[in-house]
């Protein structure tokens, strides 16, 4: 990249982050003075779902609530990421076993998320393994078929290269051909991200005793509207957190990738 293009990169970042900042600003301020003066039960004040939250989320509830939630969806997704990159490997190199699966992880694939939680409490019974198994289920499809495909799509140059040094199946695999589908898997993996967090959510609606979910789920039979709120409130920032530090991960991960394509 020339120093040109550099100094207009680093000049174009911080109004890039003016910019992203804009709407949200403006959609938090309209809610401000929108609902300032807002007597409805239903629709209470930023201001008080904002005393609410620092109230509960901040404080009183990480450890009993905040925590375990992450933990419970940081585990399922961590087994579907272990599990699901073996798996995407195996059946990217062993196209007529996974021929033979397809209908299968198809059918595995098309299960709605949401019905399947009934299922797994029939099942598994309630407690934290049957929501981390299930979490682990649901997101593993996302990160297993898009490293079959990376690994499927690996450039044949590289795979004659490998064949040149006699590299032996784990060389080959480790040191080329997830390199080379780090791109697709990453991608997948963020998905699949996504699928877990809201997993977490739905996961802690049925059959639990603690968690984010479970807490604005009570919250809502109670009637207490602000507390019902401030967890929606608080779900929304997690989102966007753990979404823009995977975004960078990934881009730290993939700097090679970026960088390729940019030259």
């Amino acid at each position: 990249m020339t120093a040109p293009a550099l100094r207009n990169q680093w000049s174009a970042g911080p109004l890039r982050v003016a910019t992203s900042l804009i709407v949200p600003v403006a959609v938090v301020l309209a809610w401000w003075f929108a609902s300032a003066d807002n007597v409805s039960p239903f629709y209470p004040s930023l201001q008080k779902i904002l005393t609410n939250f620092g109230e509960n989320w901040v404080f009183e509830r990480v450890a009993s609530d905040v925590l375990p939630s992450l933990g419970r969806m940081f585990a399922g997704f961590g087994i579907a990421v272990v599990v699901g990159v073996a798996l995407g490997v195996l059946l990217g190199r062993l196209p007529l076993v996974a021929h033979a699966l397809n209908p299968v992880l198809q059918f595995g694939r098309a299960l709605p998320a949401t019905a399947l939680v009934p299922v797994s409490i029939v099942l598994l019974g309630v407690g934290d393994s049957p929501k981390i198994i299930l979490i682990a289920f649901v997101t593993l499809f996302p990160v297993m078929l898009n490293t079959i495909d990376g690994v499927r799509n690996v450039d044949p140059v590289l795979e004659d290269v490998c064949g040149s040094f006699r590299l032996t199946r784990v060389q080959r695999v480790l040191h080329v051909q997830l390199p080379a589908a780090a791109p697709q898997v990453l991608a997948g993996m963020r998905i699949a991200l996504s699928v877990a967090f809201v997993m977490m959510v739905v996961t802690e609606l049925v059959a639990a005793t603690n968690g984010i979910g479970y807490v604005t789920l009570l919250a809502q039979q109670s009637f207490q509207v602000s507390l019902m709120w401030s967890g929606m409130l608080l779900l929304g920032i997690l989102g966007v957190f753990f979404n823009g530090l995977f975004v960078l991960v990934e881009r730290r991960l993939l700097r090679w990738y970026t960088q390729d394509r940019e030259d």
